[in-house]
Formats: structure tokens, sequence, C-alpha cells
């Protein structure tokens, strides 16, 4: 079952989520001796990543991947890892060698192919998609997550799928390199955030039937938690 959190702003959102992402990855480290995290971009994700980068020892052996990311230069200010960068990675003092970068500079298919090879490797995955401990994600208000749209091919990329690039974003830029479906759907745990009134219908129809019209509602929901603010709540089903 979701666990979901309402909170009454925006910034109570980032403090409650920064704190879930220090818990989750103290587990990891705990079971495995490493944690394996994959990050998004916006608003939200980005004053939660300053407050996790507060206090670095809650970064301590782990290693920072990405669920998404645009195709353009890292140092493109619609960069995924620029955001990460400027509010977590460097303010940490993540070393280099355990931030994993989507190279969207490659373009979609060589950058998702490149990515897909890295993260099977690194997570030892051999049959089935890698395992990531945790992966935080935005959610759009037309209820997609990572780069993965409403209706889009992706979603029917199947099990096998790991890494995808996407050449016809709704959103721009166009080209785009995104987790799959089931790297998702495999992970220990998904974290969602969303503030604001704008994502209201988005989360009211992400906790609703599972449609691949909301990809955000086709995440596992024994493994999410949702933390939002009171704006983004409004229009949310009563349980």
């Amino acid at each position: 079952m979701t666990q979901l959190t309402t909170c009454p702003d925006a910034e109570t959102v980032a403090v409650r989520a920064a704190e879930h992402i220090a818990r989750q990855l103290q587990l990891a480290r705990d079971t495995r001796d490493v944690a394996h995290v994959a990050l998004s971009g916006g608003t939200t994700p980005g004053r939660t990543f300053e407050l996790l980068a507060a206090n670095p020892a809650d970064c301590k052996g782990v290693e920072v991947w990405f669920a998404d990311e645009r195709c353009v230069d890292p140092q493109d200010e619609q960069s995924n890892y620029r955001l990460a960068a400027e509010t977590l990675l460097r303010p940490a003092g993540i070393a280099s060698e355990r931030v994993h970068r989507m190279q969207g500079e490659l373009g979609p298919q060589a950058g998702a192919a490149d990515y897909a090879r890295e993260l099977s490797e690194s997570l030892g995955a051999t049959t089935g998609p890698p395992i990531l401990d945790l992966v935080v994600l935005g959610i759009g208000p037309d209820g997609h997550v990572a780069s993965l749209f409403p209706g889009a091919a992706t979603l029917d990329a199947g099990a096998d799928a790991v890494c995808l690039g996407v050449e016809d974003s709704p959103k721009p830029p166009p080209q785009r390199i995104t987790l799959s479906l089931a790297v998702l759907l495999a992970a220990r745990n998904c974290l969602l955030l969303a503030t604001g009134s704008s994502k209201a219908d988005a989360v009211s129809a992400m906790l609703s039937e599972p449609s691949t019209h909301v990809p955000a509602s086709l995440l596992r929901r024994e493994r999410l938690t949702v933390i939002l603010d009171d704006a983004a709540a409004a229009s949310r089903p009563l349980p």
C-alpha cells in the first residue's frame, strides 16, 4: 500500500523528503554496504537535495544515478545533472567516480544504450532489471514520471528494458533518456514528490486505477512513498 504523507507547504515536503532519503540510504548501507539512488530534476527535488547536502554523512557510500535526462550539454540549465551537481553532489562532496551521469549529449539512443550497460554492469544485473535502492521522482501535471509520458510506446518496452531513448517528448526538449518502467518497478523504494495546485489532478489520477494514460499510476504501490503539500493533495481521493 502506498505510504502517503501530506504536508502544509513545499518546504515541509522537502524536509520530510530529505529525511526519508537519508533513512533509505542508511537502510541500504546497513544491508549491502552501499546505496544506489536515482535522482530526478525539478524544483521540489532541488530543495530536497539542498537539505540532504547539509548533512554530508547521509551521503556516505552512495552511488548516484539518474531517473532521466534531457539530451543537452551537462552544463545546460535544463540538465538534471546540473541541478543535482549544484544542489547536492558538490555541496555534499560526493566523489565524481560515484556519480553516474546520463550522457545526454550522445543523443537519446546511444546515451540510453550506454547507460543501460553501465547500470546493469554496476548493479550486477545478469537477468532481469537492475535493482536500485531508491528512485526519487517528481510528477508532471499530465501524470508522467521520469521521461515516461502518457500513452508513450516506452511504457510497453517490456521487462528486459533498462534505459530508453525518447525522441518525441511532449515537453521540450523532445529528445531525452529515461529509466524504463521495469527499472522503476524493480526498485526497492520509489519516492514521489508533488507540490502546488497544478499537480493536484495528477496526484488524484495517480492514486486511482492504474492506467498508461497516467504513468505514475503504474508504479508499484507497496514500494511507493508519496510526499505532497496541501495544494497538491487538494483533489486526491478520500480514503
